[in-house]
Parts: C-alpha cells; sequence; structure tokens
C-alpha cells in the first residue's frame, strides 16, 4: 500500500502561539472489486467497522479497518426488502445502525431501518417521501431524517418535502412507528414573498409545503433547545425546526457577488484554459453537505456549496437550468456585445429567468445567477449570515498546484477546464474535527477530486492548511474519484487511538482511511525529519534530481504545496519562483531546496 503523507505549515492564529503542521497520512484503501458506487460512510468502533451505503447493490456494505492499512470487505445488508434504494446510513451509539431507504416509486413514502452493528434486522418504521439523509443527534436520543420528497420525472407528482423524527429514548430495540413524527411545511406557505426576497428559490405556482426538498441534517443547541437544521440545496435555504415545540422557520442563503476581488471563478471551458477572474455573477450559495461546531458554546454552522439544478425532462417535467447565452439580458446592465460569447460567459449554466434574475418584471435578465459558490461558507445560524468564505481560492490552488487537474471531470487530467462552465470543483462532501486546541474542516470537491482542510478555529479567519489528494500525473488520473461521505474520528473515539478521516468515493468505489495529526514546531520551520538527497542543490536549472526514486510534495516557506511527482527520480521546476522550497518524502523524508 502506498502512503502519501502531506505535510504543510500554518501561519500563525489568534489562538496559536506556535505555528503548527497538520498531516494527513493515507493509512489504507478499500476498492470495490466490482467497481459500484460507494456513497455515505459512518463509522463503528466497538467493531472496528466502517458503514457504507452503495446504492448499485442496494445494500449497507460493512468493512473492516481493524487494520487501518488494509481494509477488508466483511458483508453486506441487503435492502431490498425494505425499498428500492439505499440513501444513508448513521450509527447509533455504537451498537446500531440507521438506514434511509427509498420507495418505488420514491414518491411514495419511505422507511428508516434499523439493525446492529454486525447486521441483524431490529426494526423499521415509515418516514416522509425520499429519506435522503438519515442522522442521529448528538445527544443520542433521536434519529432525524431529511426527507427531500423530490418530484417524479414529469412533475406531474410532487410529495410533500419533510422531516421525521423517531424518538429512541425507549431504546432502539424497542422503537414503533408511535415513536415517529413528521414535519411538514405547511405553515411557511404563506412566506413564499419573504423567501424570495431571501433569494430563496421557489418554482413559479407551487406552494413551499411540496417545493422545499431536504436533503443533509446537522444540529445546533442553545441554552433554549437543539434546533434541526435542514438543507434544502435546490432551494438555496435551510429550514430550521424546533422538536420542543414543533415551530419550523427557514433562512433563505443569499448570494455571493462573484464581481467583488477574491470571489473570481472560471466561467467557460471553451476559453483556452484557467482564466479565473471576477464577473457580474452572482452564484447562490445551494450548499450540500453541512455540519456544526461550537466556539464558546456559541454554534456554527459550515457549509460545502455544491450547488444544484432542477433538471426534470418529462412531460410536462421542469428544467431550472440554461445557459448564459441563451437569456436575453439587460442592455443596461450587460452593455457587453461579447458577453454572451462562449469564450466569455456563453458557457456558464444559470438559472431560467423565471426562478431568478428579471428583478424588475419586463422580461429580459437584470442579473445572471450561477450554481454554487465553489467554496465553502461558514455560518452564524442563529442570525443567518456568513462569517467566512474562502472565496475562489478552491480554484487558485488548483491552478497553481495541479493546473493539469483543473475543474476536470471525475478525476480525468484530459478533461481539465471541463466543468469550469457548470460548478468548477463542485464542493460536496464535509466534516469538521477538533485535534487539541484547533478545529479543522475537512471538504471534498466532487469532480475536481480530493479533500481541502482548513483550520477554522476562529471562523472569521480561517485559512486553508492543505489539499489531500491521489493525482497521478504521469498517467493523468486519479485513485479516488467524486468523495461523497466523509467522516472525522477522534482519538477518543477511535480504535487505533489516532485521530482518523475516512472518505468514500462515488464514482471509483473507494474508501480510504487517513490519520491525522498535528504537529507543533518553532516558527515557520519544518519539523524535524531524515533527509534524502537533491541535486543540483542550490541551483538555477530547471531540472532537479533525487538521488533515488521517490514519491515526493513540495511546499513553499508559507506551506502552500507547489508540486508533486510520483515515483520519480527527477522534478521540473521550470516557472517556480526564486527562494526556498521544502521538499517531503512520502514516507516523511524532507529536504530544504533553493532555487536561484
Amino acid at each position: 500500500m502506498q502512503k502519501f503523507t502531506l505535510l504543510v505549515l500554518c501561519l500563525f492564529s489568534a489562538f496559536a502561539m506556535q505555528a503548527q503542521s497538520i498531516v494527513l497520512n493515507e493509512m489504507g484503501r478499500f476498492t470495490n472489486a466490482d467497481s459500484d458506487g460507494l456513497e455515505i460512510v459512518a463509522y463503528d468502533s466497538a467493531t472496528s467497522s466502517i458503514f457504507i451505503t452503495n446504492p448499485d447493490d442496494n445494500t449497507i456494505d460493512i468493512i473492516d479497518v481493524s487494520d487501518v492499512n488494509n481494509p477488508s470487505f466483511s458483508s453486506a445488508i441487503a435492502l431490498s426488502s425494505y425499498g428500492a434504494g439505499v440513501n444513508s446510513v448513521a450509527v447509533i451509539n455504537g451498537s446500531y445502525i440507521a438506514v434511509a431507504v427509498e420507495a418505488s416509486p420514491k414518491q411514495n413514502p419511505g422507511k428508516v431501518v434499523f439493525f446492529t452493528t454486525t447486521g441483524t434486522y431490529v426494526a423499521d418504521v415509515t418516514v416522509g417521501a425520499l429519506p435522503d439523509m438519515v442522522a442521529v443527534n448528538p445527544a443520542g436520543t433521536m434519529v432525524v431524517t431529511a426527507n427531500e420528497g423530490e418530484p417524479n420525472n414529469d412533475y406531474t407528482v410532487d410529495p410533500e418535502g419533510s422531516i421525521s423524527v423517531i424518538d429512541i429514548t425507549g431504546g432502539v430495540m424497542n422503537v414503533s412507528q408511535s415513536d415517529v413524527t413528521t414535519y411538514n411545511f405547511a405553515s411557511l406557505n404563506d412566506d413564499s414573498t419573504a423567501f424570495r426576497a431571501e433569494f430563496g428559490l421557489l418554482k413559479p405556482g407551487t406552494l413551499l409545503q411540496y417545493d422545499l426538498e431536504p436533503e443533509y441534517i446537522t444540529f445546533a443547541s442553545t441554552f433554549l433547545s437543539e434546533f434541526i437544521f435542514a438543507v434544502c440545496q435546490e432551494n438555496n435555504a435551510v429550514v430550521a425546526l424546533d422538536p420542543a415545540t414543533g415551530l419550523i422557520d427557514f433562512l433563505g442563503l443569499g448570494y455571493k457577488d462573484h464581481s467583488i476581488a477574491g470571489n473570481g471563478f472560471d466561467a467557460s471551458n471553451e476559453d483556452g484554459g484557467i482564466n479565473i477572474q471576477t464577473h457580474n455573477v452572482r452564484g447562490l450559495y445551494q450548499p450540500d453537505a453541512v455540519a456544526t461546531y461550537y466556539v464558546n458554546g456559541t454554534p456554527y454552522i459550515v457549509s460545502a456549496n455544491e450547488g444544484d439544478a432542477r433538471e426534470y425532462d418529462g412531460n410536462p417535467g421542469y428544467i431550472s437550468e440554461t445557459r448564459v447565452k441563451d437569456l436575453t439580458l439587460d442592455a443596461t446592465a450587460y452593455p457587453s456585445a461579447t458577453i454572451q460569447n462562449d469564450d466569455e460567459l456563453g458557457r456558464l449554466k444559470t438559472l431560467t429567468p423565471d426562478m431568478i434574475g428579471d428583478t424588475d418584471g419586463d422580461g429580459d435578465v437584470d442579473q445572471i445567477y450561477s450554481y454554487g459558490a465553489r467554496s465553502f461558507t461558514i455560518w452564524d445560524p442563529l442570525l443567518g449570515t456568513p462569517v467566512y468564505d474562502s472565496g475562489d481560492e478552491f480554484e487558485q490552488y488548483i491552478a497553481a498546484n495541479h493546473p493539469d487537474f483543473f475543474n476536470c471531470n471525475d478525476g480525468i487530467a484530459a478533461e481539465k477546464d471541463d466543468r469550469s462552465d457548470d460548478k468548477g470543483p463542485e464542493p460536496e462532501a464535509l466534516t469538521v474535527g477538533t485535534i487539541g486546541d484547533s478545529t479543522y474542516a475537512f471538504i471534498g470537491l466532487e469532480r475536481q477530486g480530493g479533500i481541502m482542510v482548513y483550520n477554522i478555529t476562529d471562523p472569521a479567519n480561517a485559512h486553508f492548511e492543505t489539499f489531500a489528494n491521489s493525482y497521478d500525473n504521469a498517467n493523468g488520473t486519479m485513485a479516488d474519484i467524486a468523495p461523497e461521505g466523509i467522516v472525522f474520528v477522534p482519538a477518543a473515539e477511535s480504535h487505533s487511538g489516532t485521530n482518523l478521516l475516512i472518505v468514500s468515493n462515488e464514482v471509483s468505489g473507494t474508501a480510504v482511511v487517513y490519520e491525522v495529526a498535528e504537529i507543533a514546531v518553532s516558527d515557520n520551520e519544518v519539523a524535524p525529519a531524515k533527509a534524502f538527497k537533491i541535486f543540483p542543490n542550490p541551483t538555477n536549472q530547471d531540472i532537479v534530481n533525487f538521488e533515488t526514486v521517490e514519491t515526493v510534495t513540495v511546499y513553499d516557506v508559507l506551506g502552500n504545496q507547489v508540486a508533486r511527482v510520483l515515483n520519480s527520480q527527477t522534478i521540473n521546476t521550470n516557472g517556480w519562483a526564486t527562494g526556498t522550497y521544502i521538499f517531503v518524502t512520502d514516507n516523511g523524508a524532507t529536504q530544504r531546496f533553493v532555487k536561484f
């Protein structure tokens, strides 16, 4: 098993007197022998197992990770007798799992099925239509599903979106239908004007009760109550439920202004390559995965802002997506004669004017809106405002460090820039984890591949840490494609006694176990490690040699990844700025290198 070690130096934060290094060591990879997609992952320390949804087989695959270096298939739980498709899994108090299964057709009520962690059936209950995620609250007293209520392809049947709460205080073995309360959104139907004013998206002629489509769950506690927050991605909104009172409210998430410096993006896949710049475009956040963490008792929600359109091409169906070149633009707002060309904004996918954009109702588009914000955001859920957003850092980092894979499609370098007109790197999966005094966000980029890591200890001053990836530069491919589920396991809850990050990848059918650690080092200096030989060093030549064949990652003195080579005895430094660099091999050996 090849191990990839990523060592990145961090700058000072308001909470640290020492610089910190975060290390992600790839310990082991499981690959589904049938190459079927693996989506949502959950972890159980008592059995040293991970549980992964396998929608192609409609199973929960149980993977033995007792040896984190060699994950192996243990068994599968068949779900066809409970429904047509598995969507999500969660571990309950280390003894049981809850599995969300959709019906056939999926507009009918779905189920949550309970099993022991060894796969023995316990009980099942009915929940709302299309339970897309199942989650357990931190106290372990309730299991919650986000029931998307997605319409059929003709858009002639559109069930209610809803949230189901299952009371498990009486014990999972005793769960029955009487423990289930499903909350719909009928109480919000009169608020459609306010919803749109907050840039919530609502299909014309529909009620919020049916149009809201919850997909992802997180919890946030205050001194008053424990709230359930359900992300409605296509609606660019979050629904908040207080299960103690049954009160429901919504929050429209607004937009990101791509005309502001630092919020640029590459808008076209036909502009000749990487072209990150600002535009008169607003990106709707439309997050997929979210997670909650606390700073001095105050909750913050972190979101991966993927974006998503409605695409139902039946009869009559409904499609909310078009391209900028197909819009009638307001001449005052967009006076440029070339803006709708394919090499400018013409290829960019945007929302149809009946959904948003025609602000004065005269039939043309006054403001272009795109899908997703190509970033992650930290929110104050009590105020409903963003505290931090990563801007265009994802695209800028990939452009600078991995240009051959920039906005690529499903991990193929030959298709670089292919997703620029869509949603760029498509941040989708997300989790947070705390090590020592620091909290980190781990964000999976679906199309781009890889895991962005940020230190979010101080919400308003979050900063980039490192980027973990399995790019094979020589072959233009990657081993792990489309991270869909991420779980952080703190050392105190890990069977290995170390911090773990577990990632399931939908397209490649792989699950990867990383060890995550922080190493305290003196200010802006690399932690001691054995050296390897680089020559010539220092040099002004482009080609630099290693004494032996190595897998090497190169960083500048601020911890930004500059380059990476796999199983090579040379590296090309052409285009590097003059200065000092740190070379790190896959076994942890380091060497300083100077280019002049």
